[in-house]
């Protein structure tokens, strides 16, 4: 399955890239395991939050397996590619939060699955970088999403270059949420799971497909099509139990003063 999935809490799952080589490459079976494992985590009711690492501290994934890019046709490239993309897009829909965990090295691909995770949480020694143009081959897929998420002049610095830069720069340019010491990163992804399991878990898929959405949608129409969906949330019960929670926190500390 070129997967392992723990559960730290019932409502947080870490899936693993396993069997895929000490940098974590994608190869054709790495992809389809990850797309297959992801499919069946998207059908736990309980979780609020999935973390996507890879394994060791060497990289999250060093991008595509070369051995086999090396003997791909313009057929074969197509498929290759368009696997890819799926596994990107079981992340980028994945019913809840995903945060993609990077420690050493994230290239290429690895990039690309990367931003279409949710929260990226790096350790501050991380090194990110798309050096597809240094082999020949086009950034292409999710790349496409890097000049929304960092702006045109710094996305065509990574894609023209295909030079790497520190987590810490990544961070600065909004490629990356937080960079912490690597020795914290673990210990921070859970806490950050743990305020994400604070919240309901309905208004939480509800608030993920609301960004997929206003994604492919004009700035008027995404304000019109929230006004429903604002209605909607008050039928699921979760606003008014944690409204009237805050209410009677607020109350309690208005006594006690």
């Amino acid at each position: 399955m070129h997967s392992q999935i723990s559960y730290p809490t019932p409502t947080t799952a870490v899936l693993t890239i396993t069997d895929a080589g000490v940098l974590n490459v994608l190869g054709t079976p790495v992809i389809q395991g990850l797309i297959q494992t992801l499919a069946e985590l998207a059908e736990n009711p309980q979780l609020h939050c999935l973390v996507l690492r890879g394994s060791g501290a060497r990289a999250f994934i060093a991008g595509a397996d070369i051995k086999e890019l090396a003997s791909l046709t313009a057929a074969s490239g197509r498929r290759f590619i368009s696997a890819l993309r799926d596994l990107c897009n079981a992340v980028r829909h994945f019913p809840v939060p995903v945060i993609v965990r990077l420690e050493g090295h994230t290239l290429g691909g690895g990039l690309e699955l990367a931003m279409a995770g949710d929260l990226r949480i790096a350790a501050d020694t991380a090194v990110v970088g798309m050096p597809e143009v240094k082999v020949g081959i086009p950034s292409v897929i999710h790349a496409a999403m890097m000049p929304a998420q960092i702006g045109t002049t710094r996305a065509a610095w990574l894609l023209l270059t295909g030079e790497n830069i520190a987590a810490t720069q990544a961070q600065q340019w909004g490629l990356i949420n937080e960079c912490v010491p690597a020795d914290q990163l673990d210990a921070r992804i859970l806490e950050v799971a743990a305020g994400l399991a604070q919240i309901g878990p309905v208004v939480l898929r509800q608030q993920k497909r609301l960004l997929r959405r206003w994604e492919r949608m004009a700035l008027d129409a995404a304000i019109d099509d929230s006004i429903a969906e604002f209605g909607a949330a008050f039928d699921t019960g979760e606003p008014q139990h944690h409204m009237q929670a805050f209410l009677q926190r607020k109350q309690a500390a208005a006594r006690n003063r």
